[in-house]
């Protein structure tokens, strides 16, 4: 068991120290300048190691944003129940938040001068923001494709865009969340889902 653990911390300090290294070299030289082969020296690993964690290094660049998305999407589905869409984003943009590190700037300077990188990142947070639009129009009794929750996961996104890339302070996330409420709470009251006519 202990070694199992061993080996479990081994691994993910390997994970990290590749993804370190990654996106070191693209935020210097650029992702497509960057090869596979120039991460596994900077990691002092092998290359075939790489792609054993990375299969490709598209996934590779876009994987910690991955990683953030499926849990903000879990976090959406798998609130306690009685809880809000809204309350289950706070809580968990406040643990991201906490969460923050060296690695998470590092990403987030590879991303600024990597546009091609930037918009795959946006694509799937966009898949995510649907999600939210649904959840809440559920929430709400009301369709999905309505303009009240596509503002609203419109805003929330640009409200965890904000927070996350600015190492916020409790005051920030305060204020975001204050201004996400008021956004939704301005909203006209939902028409009704009507089913579709026989």
């Amino acid at each position: 068991m202990m070694s199992e653990g061993l080996r479990e911390r081994s691994k993910a300090r390997r994970r990290e120290a590749i993804l370190r290294s990654a996106y070191r070299l693209f935020a210097d030289r650029g992702f497509e300048a960057t090869t596979i082969a120039d991460i596994a020296e900077a990691a002092e690993v092998s290359p075939r190691t790489v792609t054993l964690y990375f299969p490709s290094k598209l996934e590779l660049a876009t994987s910690r944003f991955d990683a953030f998305t499926d849990r903000l999407g879990a976090a959406l589905r798998e609130r306690a129940e009685g809880q809000s869409i809204v309350d289950a984003l706070e809580r968990w943009l406040r643990a991201e938040a906490a969460d923050l590190g060296e690695l998470d700037d590092l990403y987030d300077r590879m991303l600024e001068l990597n546009p091609q990188v930037r918009a795959v990142a946006n694509t799937h947070l966009a898949e995510v923001i649907q999600e939210g639009t649904r959840i809440l129009a559920e929430e709400r009794g009301e369709a999905p494709d309505g303009f009240g929750p596509r503002m609203a996961a419109a805003a929330a996104a640009a409200v965890v865009c904000e927070v996350m890339c600015h190492a916020p302070q409790e005051r920030d996330i305060e204020t975001a969340m204050a201004f996400l409420r008021a956004g939704i709470a301005a909203l006209p009251a939902p028409r009704p889902v009507t089913d579709p006519a026989p």
